[in-house]
C-alpha cells in the first residue's frame, strides 16, 4: 500500500549511542543562555563624544573666517571717476590735489590702454556719493560721474 511517510528526525539526531538526549538538550540551554546575556532596551541613547571633535569644530571656524574675510571686504557700490585722460603726469597730479583737499575719500588709479582714469571714494549708495560729487565738480568742471564699481568696506566686528 503506502508507505510510512518520511520521517525527518533520525535516530541519531535526538539520542547518542548511549540513549541519552544530549543535543537538544544542550541547544535548548545554548538559545536560552543566550537570551539571558541579550542587553535589555532601556528607551535611552548614550552618546560618548570625543573631546576632540570641539576642537575640529573651532579650527573649522576659524579656517571659514579666514578664507572669506576677503569676500566680505568688497561689495558693489560706488565711485566718483574725477578724471579720464591720456596724459599719465595730469592724472597723478589730480590725485595728489584730491588727497590733500579729501583724504577721507581714498583714491584708484587704473589703467585701461591708453587711457589713465582716477576714481575716489568708496560709496554704497549713489546718495552717499552726491555730496562729494557737487564739491568736486565745481574743482573740476570738465565732468565728474558717479560710476558703478567694486568697492572695499571695512568688515564690521
Amino acid at each position: 500500500m503506502h508507505d510510512p511517510p518520511e520521517c525527518w528526525l533520525h535516530e541519531g539526531d535526538l539520542f547518542n549511542e548511549t540513549g541519552n538526549t544530549m543535543k537538544p538538550v544542550m541547544t535548548i540551554l545554548l538559545l536560552f543562555a543566550g537570551k539571558l546575556f541579550a542587553q535589555t532596551d532601556s528607551g535611552t541613547v548614550v552618546i560618548h563624544k570625543d573631546p576632540r571633535i570641539d576642537l575640529l569644530v573651532k579650527k573649522q571656524i576659524q579656517i571659514n573666517e579666514e578664507t572669506t574675510r576677503d569676500s566680505r571686504r568688497s561689495m558693489p557700490g560706488y565711485r566718483i571717476e574725477v578724471i579720464n585722460s591720456k596724459d599719465r603726469n595730469k592724472v597723478f597730479a589730480v590725485k595728489s590735489r584730491l588727497y590733500q583737499q579729501y583724504p577721507e575719500l581714498k583714491p584708484y588709479l587704473l589703467y585701461q590702454e591708453p587711457n589713465y582714469k582716477l576714481r575716489v571714494g568708496n560709496f554704497k549708495t549713489p546718495d552717499e556719493a552726491e555730496p562729494y560729487l557737487r564739491q568736486l565738480s565745481k574743482m573740476f568742471p570738465n565732468g565728474v560721474y558717479i560710476i558703478h564699481d567694486i568697492i572695499e568696506v571695512k568688515p564690521e566686528n
